[in-house]
């Protein structure tokens, strides 16, 4: 395993609770990791744990089998070929593009610089501004030459904090997908910090949702979507509203009745967790719900958000539970009008339901 955290507490001077506490991970070499979650949860002081940049209390940090963080000990930042990328790029306005990425290889000979600067160039993409100064570039441009400054000592590891926080929406869910690629062609091993789950999709290979310095879940986005560890994951990843159910099981698989009928699920169920707790709140995502006009379930069209190719419709059924869906845009239906909606769903979660 090429990062390896374990059992991570860091607690600042004078805070009562630790801002990253008992966190467990693993990255492998060439992974695209991601934590993601609300601001003040503890992910960007994990990174910087990561970093070398604050002590541990508890626990320690793995880099390619060699412990770098433990309580009573901190590597040095700078010995542990780490490459960053901020949120501002920090980049140095008086030198060009060339020159800034040079910073960090001034060490090698100059024959070897030259030919690491246009490697890098050519890996971002940025081979025709080489000249530029930074404030000649775009925000876009500029992001990817604080990559390639970053890239170009090559790193074992490089973090990411926030990199597209100062760049509009488009261009973020754009350059997330082109920073991935670049990631990837270099053969990077990366750990990413954000609070956009659009970007955490877009560019990681796993995922870790931070909960109050607690890693609440460590997978892949799939399974972050389709099987959360957590209510406060399900909640915090894609569009979802939770409704009543009974729980149950038929032939070892997982049976819930609800007011939108049985909905059923391969997995595995433990009958004794059925008996002693059926009833349970069951999590619906938008692509859980399919407008049907001949369904037999009816339900008021209460909110509606155009999205271009579809609308996401907020529909309070007859019994007052909330669901949304996501129905084609030519399906232009008014507030207030009733519509026939089904469950059509391959993945049945449910947790224990909120006590009042």
């Amino acid at each position: 395993m090429f990062l390896k955290v374990s059992q991570v507490d860091v607690r600042y001077a004078g805070q009562s609770r630790s801002a990253v506490e008992g966190v467990s991970l693993q990255l492998e070499a060439g992974q695209i990791g991601v934590l993601i979650g609300p601001s003040g949860c503890g992910k960007t002081s994990l990174l910087r744990a990561i970093a070398g940049l604050e002590d541990l209390n508890a626990g320690q940090i793995e880099l390619s089998d060699r412990v770098v963080s433990r309580h009573g000990f901190t590597e040095a930042p700078e010995k542990r070929r780490m490459g960053m990328v901020f949120q501002d790029y920090a980049l140095f306005p008086h030198l060009t593009v060339a020159e800034n990425i040079a910073f960090g290889i001034q060490g090698l000979p100059k024959s070897d610089q030259t030919k690491r600067i246009q490697e890098v160039l050519g890996l971002v993409g940025l081979e025709e501004v080489k000249l530029r100064y930074p404030h000649e570039l775009s925000g876009g441009q500029q992001q990817r030459v604080a990559l390639a400054r970053a890239l170009a000592p090559k790193p074992d590891l490089l973090l990411l904090d926030e990199p597209f926080s100062n760049l509009d929406v488009d261009l973020r869910e754009r350059l997330a997908v082109e920073i991935r690629s670049i990631l990837k062609a270099a053969n990077a091993t990366a750990l990413f910090v954000t609070h956009d789950q659009m970007e955490a999709f877009a560019i990681g290979d796993v995922i870790g949702v931070i909960q109050e310095g607690h890693l609440a879940q460590w997978a892949d986005a799939y399974h972050l979507y389709h099987r959360p560890a957590s209510r406060f994951v399900a909640e915090f990843i894609g569009h979802g509203v939770f409704i009543p159910g009974v729980r149950q099981s038929a032939n070892g698989r997982l049976e819930v009745q609800t007011v939108l009928g049985l909905l059923s699920d391969e997995h595995e169920v433990n009958e004794v967790d059925l008996v002693h707790d059926a009833r349970c709140d069951v999590l619906l995502r938008a692509d859980d719900i399919v407008h049907d006009d001949h369904a037999a379930v009816k339900a008021e069209i209460i909110r509606k958000a155009f999205r271009g190719s579809e609308f996401l419709y907020t529909l309070r059924l007859q019994s007052g539970d909330i669901v949304l869906a996501h129905v084609p845009s030519h399906h232009d239906h008014h507030l207030g009008e009733w519509i026939g909606i089904r469950a059509e769903v391959d993945h049945v979660v449910t947790f224990n339901q909120k006590s009042n």
